[in-house]
């Protein structure tokens, strides 16, 4: 079976040189030399780490694997035989559905671990349980509270760590953005993304990758909720060193003008009900506010919806890239349907 495997990962890459020619969206990257790049056994806990054609990779890929299986429903069992330990301290829908969902159709095997489930910092250490599950699975994604607790598991673990979510950021979602505007826009160089909430883990992912993609980033949040200073000082050395613009202000009317996409989250995040619940009361996305953008593409009275459910292609690719001994892996084709999970979809 894994020579059958190898055989069908050879001719990915043959394909995708042609994918943008045959995509009703035009789908396509800039002309970087992306078969070189490799994201063998590497964690993904931060855009931060990853060089633009990296992160072009990903999307690549992710675009390839989405239309191969749910355009032309081939079955790709690239991950058969692996398995990956899904671990969340929080609950999700989406986060948890796509990954499920995405390392399945790869055939592979998830296996869900409540915070209830281990004993994750309880009655075993961070280190304990990275040693445990690297000898059992072959990749590990964790949704948890604190950013420090992805890094104790990386630290100790031999196999690679996806950041489900963090306090710090939200990777895989902000990749699942991208291959929607891709899809939509055919490129992302030049595009100009408004973002209108809260300076939290999101919006941090967003900064530390935008500018690498050639996109120009305005945002807007409440006074009292901006992003972390490190996070704003690294987008701003991003964004001088890639030749892009980046607004921060307080005001959602400047930053939605001219742009070609309004981005927000969820206003409240798990944990943290009270404390931002009055001061996000004044930041909304209304229909005044959506005049103020170049969009929609569409006729209509609303703009285009972006539905996240697709992402699961962007967990695919991350999955896929993560297991050390297919080839399709070793390349690295990581980012799968909504989440394109660097190696999930």
């Amino acid at each position: 079976m894994s020579t059958k495997i190898l055989s069908l990962n050879s001719t990915v890459f043959k394909w995708m040189k042609t994918f943008h020619t045959s995509c009703p969206r035009g789908f396509r990257t800039a002309a970087a030399s992306l078969s070189s790049v490799s994201l063998k056994g590497r964690s993904f806990l931060t855009l931060k780490d990853f060089s633009p054609d990296e992160i072009k990779r990903l999307l690549w890929v992710s675009g390839d694997l989405k239309h191969r299986i749910k355009h032309e429903k081939q079955y790709l069992p690239l991950l058969q035989g692996k398995s990956i330990a899904m671990i969340f301290e929080k609950r999700s829908t989406r986060t948890r559905m796509s990954t499920e969902t995405g390392f399945a159709l790869l055939g592979g095997h998830p296996c869900f671990l409540k915070s209830e489930d281990i004993h994750l910092g309880v009655n075993e250490s961070s280190t304990d349980t990275a040693r445990v599950l690297s000898g059992l699975c072959d990749i590990v994604l964790a949704r948890v509270y604190s950013h420090s607790t992805l890094e104790e598991l990386d630290k100790e673990a031999s196999i690679p760590i996806i950041n489900g979510l963090s306090d710090l950021s939200h990777p895989i979602q902000i990749l699942a953005d991208y291959l929607t505007l891709q899809e939509h826009y055919g490129s992302l160089s030049g595009l100009t993304v408004s973002w209108i909430g809260d300076g939290n883990n999101v919006l941090h992912s967003f900064m530390m990758s935008a500018a690498k993609l050639g996109i120009h980033l305005k945002i807007a949040t409440p006074k009292g909720y901006e992003p972390e200073k490190s996070v704003i000082e690294e987008a701003q050395r991003l964004s001088k060193e890639h030749g892009t613009k980046l607004v921060l202000t307080n005001d959602p009317m400047e930053a939605a003008h001219g742009s070609n996409v309004l981005v927000t989250s969820t206003w409240v995040s798990m944990g943290q009900e009270e404390e931002k619940k009055r001061g996000l009361m004044t930041l909304k996305v209304t229909k005044l506010l959506c005049r103020q953008h170049v969009e929609p593409n569409q006729t209509g009275p609303s703009c285009t919806v972006f539905h996240g459910k697709w992402g699961r292609w962007r967990w695919m690719t991350r999955y896929s890239t993560l297991p050390v001994h297919l080839s399709f892996l070793r390349q690295r084709t990581g980012n799968g349907p909504t989440w394109v999970w660097w190696f999930l979809f």
